[in-house]
């Protein structure tokens, strides 16, 4: 097992990962511990580069303290990738060799589940180590944080619409959703029951399917989710996708969905709001799954009556900086910003 850091001038530590007898490469980067031990998922995915995947990492792990600031819980930002398609190549050797590197951090960083991992692979993991989070069984088990995470989606998109149409009621509202992942699902579990219309894609055409058996939702091929007419775009699947090519694209008046790091850039932002498009900030929007998963790092003890609380008020710090960016007339990804930069700031002091 070779555990190396990666210089950083933006990140309190970065760490290269690598073990050959299992075949792991990956990386673990901890973007801020200012307000805690730094909190963020482990994610899996057959990046093209080990540059690549270090720019995942960093970003993702950036977005995790935005995140866990904006949820207002008592935890800094990290994250981890591992390089490989965990359909093929993901072993519990490689888990366990993982796991060990995460031990390294000596409770600096805690991991969870995310793209590409299991409630089952955290297991795994935590054969190796302490610091995991969204595990099955235990005395603060959390368990899959992805119900969590669609429902504060969800909250987020019935604000947008609040916004954008005067009232919160999905019935007959159209939402395109990028991505049936666990989290794209549940949400469209719940845009269904909410009697809300679906237009969806995935690079899984079984999954795609289903979800036009299940919720009754039109499909259409990856590259066309842009340019579909809809009220509101939910992307549930990778970053970067709100970009100078995208955005010209699109057919709706809002977005709100569960990527991570949904802009491409800071100025995207602007882009979006000169097209007279709402934009939801994703690390707003998606708070859900890491307050669930605060449960288990933080030890809290009635866990259902704790997340409950904690996202109503992710929901009213959703609204005041909506409210507050329709004021300044700024989008609000900038007011998210600013706002969670005073709590950092606050909490710090």
């Amino acid at each position: 097992m070779n555990i190396t850091p990666v210089a950083s001038a933006t990140h309190e530590e970065v760490y290269r990962v690598e073990d050959a007898d299992s075949g792991l490469i990956g990386f673990i980067a901890i973007h801020s511990t200012t307000l805690g031990p730094a909190a963020g998922g482990l994610r899996m995915r057959p990046y093209d580069s080990e540059d690549a995947a270090l720019t995942d990492a960093l970003r993702l792990s950036e977005g995790m303290t935005y995140k866990n600031a904006a949820a207002g819980l008592r935890l800094g930002g990290g994250k981890a990738v591992i390089m490989g398609d965990p359909t093929t190549i993901k072993t519990p050797a490689l888990l366990h060799a993982f796991g060990r590197a995460v031990n390294a951090c000596e409770g600096r960083y805690w991991t969870a589940e995310d793209m590409g991992m299991s409630p089952s692979d955290m297991a795994e993991l935590a054969r190796e180590t302490p610091y995991v989070a969204g595990l099955a069984d235990g005395a603060f088990a959390s368990g899959d944080p992805s119900p969590i995470t669609a429902r504060g989606i969800f909250n987020a998109i019935r604000r947008v619409a609040l916004h954008q149409f005067g009232a919160a009621d999905l019935t007959g509202r159209i939402v395109s959703v990028q991505g049936l992942g666990n989290v794209g699902w549940n949400l469209c579990g719940l845009l269904t029951e909410a009697g809300a219309k679906l237009i969806v894609t995935d690079i899984n055409p079984a999954r795609v399917t289903a979800a036009t058996e299940t919720f009754d939702a039109k499909a259409v091929a990856l590259d066309d989710i842009y340019a579909v007419q809809a009220d509101i775009f939910a992307p549930c699947a990778i970053g970067g996708i709100l970009n100078e090519d995208t955005i010209p694209l699109l057919n709706v008046k809002a977005v709100a969905g569960g990527a991570n790091n949904q802009l491409s850039k800071p100025s995207d932002a602007i882009l979006l709001a000169e097209r007279g498009i709402l934009y939801a900030p994703d690390f707003v929007a998606n708070g859900g799954g890491i307050i669930n998963v605060a449960t288990e790092v933080l030890q809290i003890e009635g866990r259902v009556d704790w997340v409950a609380k904690k996202l109503v008020a992710l929901d009213d710090t959703m609204e005041a900086i909506l409210t507050q960016a329709a004021k300044k007339g700024v989008s609000p990804a900038a007011v998210a910003q600013d706002v969670v930069a005073k709590t950092i700031k606050a909490r710090a002091a």
